[in-house]
């Protein structure tokens, strides 16, 4: 696990080399077929050397859903295993991550009038006010929620209307996961922030690098099919979303290149914001000159104790 530009895909394939594996990619972006430069893809010399799994399964204009992906990687890993091989799920999707140690929880689906009808309230009132009324009818969720965190605070009053218990008891109630094999849970996390943001922006600088094929093209070309819009979840993508915005003549390179390196480092805050949250998580410095023979000897130790024997 880790932030985007922390160097996941390079230490799992310095990993593969060391240990017979095969990737499972644990990145919501990554699923897309045609999305290639924005999403940082493996390089088709990369997917060569060592098997991955979950990228391009889908076309731009379909959805691939957090259900998917855990039913996809559990299905994958006992493949994987029964190969003889250790599964690497590698990526920054913390909420595939969750997915797939906790389960799903079992909460009612969306209804769209009644979230309509949220909306009119939030649009009259705002979100402070109905995060004040969450507040009187779950406070536990609404102490974990800010006030203008407009779409969980919709959801938690959606939960409650539709089932009349609060979504804090209702998650209480889950029952615990039992997977069926040990999950070794190491983040790639950076010392110094700057120095992730430094990396962040040279590799926006390279995507947006007409010589190497290029993100303008790249989302030229897909707007040129005529079926994608920004409504859709691919193309809401970071990077993607900028460029289409360039595209339409909203604002002008050097925005774009602004605008870019804002939502790439907002989506590394994010990311770590999750991984705080995971205190079981193995830290390693993603920094190091050698991220790669850190959780070489992490996982070497837990092998002696694990299903397989993997060095």
């Amino acid at each position: 696990m880790g932030p985007t530009a922390s160097g996941k895909t390079a230490a799992a394939l310095e990993i593969a080399r060391r240990i017979p594996s095969e990737i499972v990619s644990v990145d919501s972006a990554l699923v897309y077929r045609d999305m290639n430069i924005g999403t940082a893809k493996p390089s088709v010399a990369e997917r060569a050397a060592v098997p991955h799994h979950l990228i391009d399964i889908i076309d731009p204009s379909e959805a691939y859903s957090v259900m998917q992906f855990r039913v996809d990687a559990l299905r994958l890993a006992a493949d994987i295993t029964a190969r003889g091989k250790l599964p690497l799920l590698v990526g920054g999707t913390m909420l595939y991550f969750k997915a797939l140690r906790d389960g799903l929880d079992a909460l009612p689906q969306a209804d769209a009038s009644l979230r309509a009808q949220l909306d009119d309230e939030a649009a009259q009132i705002g979100s402070p006010a109905m995060h004040a009324r969450l507040a009187l009818l779950d406070p536990a969720t609404a102490a974990r929620l800010k006030p203008n965190d407009a779409q969980r605070i919709q959801r938690a009053l959606e939960v409650i209307a539709l089932t009349g218990q609060p979504m804090s008891q209702l998650l209480a109630k889950a029952p615990r996961i039992d997977l069926p094999f040990d999950l070794l849970p190491i983040a790639l996390e950076p010392s110094d922030r700057s120095v992730l943001h430094a990396r962040i922006a040279a590799r926006f600088d390279a995507m947006l690098d007409s010589a190497t094929g290029g993100l303008i093209d790249e989302v030229a070309a897909l707007r040129a099919r005529g079926d994608l819009h920004l409504g859709l979840p691919s193309m809401r993508c970071v990077g993607y979303r900028q460029v289409w915005e360039f595209l339409d003549g909203a604002y002008g390179r050097q925005t774009l290149r602004e605008k870019g390196i804002a939502a790439t480092r907002q989506l590394a805050k994010r990311q770590l914001t999750w991984l705080r949250s995971m205190p079981e998580r193995i830290v390693i410095d993603c920094l190091d000159a050698a991220p790669a023979a850190s959780m070489l000897r992490r996982i070497a130790a837990a092998g002696e104790n694990s299903r397989l024997n993997l060095l």
